[in-house]
């Protein structure tokens, strides 16, 4: 059992019930993964499919399709690198539509062998504003920690240029709570004013991890378990790693006027019940 977590002030504790309400989890589309959702997840929480180059942008959509038919809120992972051309971008937009889905999170991609008309994120943004879209919410994805190709400076002018075209930033998976908010004010101060998610991993198995890190071609995911190993051992170190550290760690700062931190989206690698355990005996804390 997971120690609960306490707050030293009603503030906190009302900021975090507030971000354990409006929680999101990201799942992978494999062939088990709808059950399990409806296994595990209630209609309430949000939920994001990732695209997976092993699996390909229309097994995103077919999947989140498929929950948004039972009743989910459901955004599908658009990747540059799999969707085709500008014809397949106004399908999946099309599909997307027909279901009534208005939630979109717009990644680069890992490279395939097939390529595509859109070399990043903000060229498939582009292209997507010249289609009737119908999105309400479109997300971007941030670096916290920066990248192993690209400057500080270069990643935080793509956020800048691609913030026009998008309502929010969700994170990749960051461990430390001060490097969070130290590039979310500097998100602040360089004036890309989008709310952020901030990515945790669920309570998620260490097995799991294992078997993830191994180079299953899951995607956006497991980027940071390939390219950051010196993160991925912290699982492995006795108390090395809980969400409820991240969380805790950044409370006292959400809604605060120098950073835009909004709540948290959990990345669960398919961990469904152990993460929705969790989650309600967060909520069981904080109550």
């Amino acid at each position: 059992m997971k120690r609960a977590l306490t707050f030293r002030d009603a503030a906190s504790r009302t900021s975090m019930r507030r971000a354990f309400d409006h929680l999101g989890y990201e799942v992978i589309p494999f062939k088990k993964t709808e059950q399990a959702v409806l296994d595990n997840v209630p209609k309430d929480v949000r939920l994001t499919v990732t695209a997976s180059p092993a699996k390909g942008q229309d097994a995103t959509i077919d999947l989140t399709v498929a929950l948004v038919g039972h009743g989910y809120n459901v955004a599908p992972h658009l990747s540059a690198q799999q969707v085709r051309d500008r014809a397949h971008l106004a399908d999946v937009v099309a599909r997307c539509r027909e279901a009534g889905i208005t939630e979109v999170f717009v990644v680069g991609g890992d490279p395939t062998d097939d390529p595509t008309e859109f070399r990043h994120a903000h060229d498939l943004l582009v292209a997507l504003h010249e289609l009737d879209h119908g999105f309400t919410e479109i997300g971007i994805g941030g670096h916290p920690e920066g990248h192993p190709v690209a400057s500080e400076d270069t990643l935080f002018q793509a956020l800048k240029d691609k913030a026009p075209l998008a309502t929010h930033i969700k994170t990749q998976i960051v461990f430390d709570p001060a490097v969070i908010l130290r590039w979310a004010r500097e998100l602040k101060n360089r004036g890309i004013d989008l709310p952020v998610h901030v990515g945790v991993p669920g309570a998620v198995h260490r097995q799991k991890l294992l078997r993830v890190s191994g180079g299953l071609g899951i995607g956006e995911s497991a980027k940071f378990l390939k390219k950051q190993q010196n993160l991925f051992w912290r699982f492995f170190v006795p108390g090395g790693y809980s969400p409820n550290k991240i969380i805790k760690g950044l409370a006292p700062h959400m809604g605060q006027p120098d950073n835009n931190i909004e709540g948290f989206h959990v990345f669960t690698f398919n961990d469904l019940g152990p993460t929705e355990a969790w989650r309600q005996q967060m909520l069981s804390d904080l109550a």
